[in-house]
């Protein structure tokens, strides 16, 4: 069994959409796209699907503190280079990429939702 797909709540959806198609290499599949809801693809046949916070009909428009998504790059290097690239479009992050227990990567917070970026470490940690 797999995690096949993911909805996200976000505050301005077109600014989410432009986000995910930019620096993390979904495709936005909407027949005509709006304001209240997106579809995207991603590798391995997964979907995300961004709504409008405006959809949320008891007004929770917070995640808990540690939520986050991730998503696994398959070395340094690729790390290193998704952190160029959103640092070159101004993108702010608190720390450039380090080793975070058994991984290396960075986070980005992005309207609320905290997107780690890493990959694992193969080396032997005692």
């Amino acid at each position: 069994m797999n995690l096949n797909h993911l909805n996200l709540s976000v505050p301005d959806l077109a600014a989410a959409r432009s986000f995910f198609e930019t620096y993390l290499e979904f495709t936005c599949v909407d027949s005509k796209q709006n304001e209240v809801l997106s579809v995207l693809h991603g590798d391995n046949g997964f979907i995300l699907v961004l709504m409008s916070e405006k959809m949320n009909r008891e007004g929770n428009h917070r995640y808990p503190d540690s939520f986050h998504i991730g998503f696994y790059l398959t070395d340094e290097q690729e790390v290193l280079n998704k952190f160029d690239q959103f640092s070159s479009a101004g993108l702010v992050m608190e720390h450039a990429p380090q080793r975070i227990r058994k991984v290396f990567g960075f986070y980005y917070m992005h309207q609320n939702i905290l997107i780690e970026i890493v990959c694992e470490l193969n080396e032997v940690i005692d």
